[in-house]
């Protein structure tokens, strides 16, 4: 057999193995004397005796539209990584939407692997323990005035007394008065820092 089978053949254009019988009957086909199909012969006899109205297109393939919030990830990735970044409307290649998502799984493997040995912790935890440190430092230094004001106030009467040669008295009460003015006037200048955690 020097030809194709019916099968064959319909696999080779693309119609049922009716379709081809039906083209047989009708003498569209050039067979060999055993009967097989000759493809060549038949594929050009059958775009003579078609009516191009008749016949099936196959459907476009229909392509969703991509969002534009995937495009401009895609560009900002690949300009992180400092490779070339599609032009504004000029469209992204499938390349380099591959070469985007590659560096993003690596990204995400890198910070998983980095959670895994402990060097990352979450976001709210961290900001969690930031907040309970800032407390326990304020609240120190609230209470710092009333242990340091007895012991400053002595000092000052008498570093007062040993330079003047005369007798002065700092109440401990008056002392802590001004070191907690001073104190919460600083602790409200830390209160307007507002640190950035991007």
């Amino acid at each position: 057999m020097r030809g194709m089978s019916e099968r064959q053949y319909a696999a080779h254009v693309g119609l049922s193995r009716g379709a081809i019988q039906k083209a047989k009957t009708a003498e569209r086909l050039v067979l060999y004397p055993d009967g097989s199909i000759n493809a060549s012969a038949s594929d050009a006899r059958r775009a003579e005796t078609t009516d191009p109205s008749k016949t099936r297109k196959p459907p476009a393939p229909k392509l969703k539209p991509v969002p534009e919030a995937a495009v401009t990830a895609v560009g900002d990735t690949l300009r992180e990584q400092g490779l070339a970044v599609p032009a504004v409307g000029g469209g992204t290649t499938f390349l380099q939407a591959k070469t985007a998502n590659e560096v993003l799984k690596a990204q995400e493997r890198r910070i998983r692997l980095q959670k895994l040995k402990g060097e990352l912790i979450e976001r709210a935890r961290a900001l969690s323990l930031v907040f309970r440190l800032a407390r326990e430092v304020r609240d120190a230094w609230v209470n710092w005035p009333a242990r340091a004001a007895a012991l400053m106030a002595a000092e000052i009467s008498g570093s007062c007394s040993e330079a003047t040669g005369q007798q002065i008295t700092v109440e401990p009460a008056a002392m802590q008065k001004v070191l907690e003015k001073h104190v919460r006037a600083h602790l409200d200048e830390l209160a307007e820092v507002r640190p950035d955690f991007r």
